[in-house]
């Protein structure tokens, strides 16, 4: 393996060739179709508690953490009661993304420390940046080494001091932001400035990219779906990058997922929108204690409980409880228990999101 030695931003290359440009504008378009149609969603929490759990799915997925859209959603309502590990490493995914967009929006800037913050919230532990040599990354078939990242705590931290000027400072490379996504997540990637959490930490900076730039006003663009449908690709392209400076067919592979990834969750969208308009006229129609916090509750998850519906309509829980029960007779959610507790299924809901697939739309 010939040796490599990882360049500080901006790339030398053009990264403006005809191919990257034609298929960036398919990217913003789509792209700004998404922000427009997420606002059609009347409480945005609908689909920050909904979206970044398949994001955080997926993106796990990814580093061979599987589990199922019922373990996560239970382990969310039921913490003490269920023990799943990768749920949980789910959830904690589901948590690094809520805090960094929380960050981004507050303060306007897309930091090295808000990086470390979403990572030890995705391993749980406060190890920061590599400090001992020796990391190497290694095929999975093969067991042999395909790329050997910077290994002095100091080389990366210089270059995680420039990734960030790289992000923030628009004239040091003035091209369009979705290039620059592309350009940012592969430097991301290249330091591999962590003993692990890599992978996902990166597809947290795509989406807070976004974010920062104005692209999007919610986390909501579900990327690790495209990767997960083109993982050797993800890996090829990114290696190529390395062994032979071929930027266009990674930047162009880049934006073809954010088109992918976009029109996607715009359907994704739209069917919730769908039915959050079904149940408002059915339950309207048939029952007098409808609300706009009532559907809300049902749409924030597709599970509920008793004590979600007591807090959300400030309500007594013999209230909320015969509340849920005319639901369930009237076929709006379904009942099932966990021990000794009762939850609630936005069946509808929870289906859309289970046989959602980003190739079928």
């Amino acid at each position: 393996m010939k040796e490599f030695v990882l360049r500080p931003l901006p790339p030398e290359a053009d990264v403006e060739t005809k191919a990257i440009l034609k298929q960036l504008a398919n990217a913003n378009r789509y792209l700004a179709e998404l922000k427009g149609v997420a606002k059609t969603i009347p409480n945005e929490t609908i689909l920050l508690s909904t979206l970044p759990l398949l994001e955080a799915k997926d993106s796990s997925a990814i580093e061979n953490i599987i589990t199922t859209h019922d373990e996560i959603y239970r382990e969310s309502l039921f913490e003490d009661l269920v023990s799943n590990p990768a749920a949980k490493e789910v959830q904690r995914y589901t948590s690094a993304i809520k805090t960094g967009f929380e960050k981004v929006k507050k303060t306007g800037l897309l930091t090295g420390n808000v990086i470390l913050e979403i990572h030890k919230q995705i391993v749980e532990n406060n190890a920061g940046y590599r400090k001992l040599p020796g990391t190497e990354l290694k095929n999975t078939s093969t067991g042999q080494t395909v790329y050997i990242p910077p290994q002095s705590y100091d080389e990366i931290e210089i270059l995680m001091k420039n990734l960030e000027e790289y992000i923030h400072n628009d004239a040091l490379h003035p091209v369009d932001p979705l290039i620059k996504m592309a350009i940012i997540h592969y430097q991301f990637e290249s330091i591999h400035p962590f003993y692990d959490g890599n992978g996902r930490s990166g597809r947290i900076v795509n989406i807070l990219y976004l974010i920062l730039k104005g692209l999007l006003d919610l986390p909501i663009l579900y990327l690790s779906s495209y990767i997960i449908n083109t993982k050797s690709d993800y890996y090829r392209l990114l290696q190529d990058v390395r062994d032979n400076n071929n930027w266009e067919e990674w930047i162009v592979y880049v934006l073809k997922g954010v088109e992918q990834t976009s029109k996607g969750t715009i359907y994704l969208v739209k069917e919730i929108h769908k039915l959050m308009q079904q149940y408002k006229q059915e339950i309207r129609s048939r029952y007098k204690f409808y609300s706009q916090d009532l559907l809300n509750n049902l749409f924030r998850h597709p599970y509920t409980k008793i004590e979600y519906l007591e807090r959300d309509l400030n309500i007594h829980r013999q209230t909320a409880a015969s509340y849920l029960d005319q639901l369930v007779k009237g076929n709006f959610l379904k009942l099932e228990k966990i021990g000794r507790h009762n939850f609630y299924i936005n069946e509808p809901l929870f289906l859309l999101f289970k046989n959602f697939n980003l190739n079928s739309t």
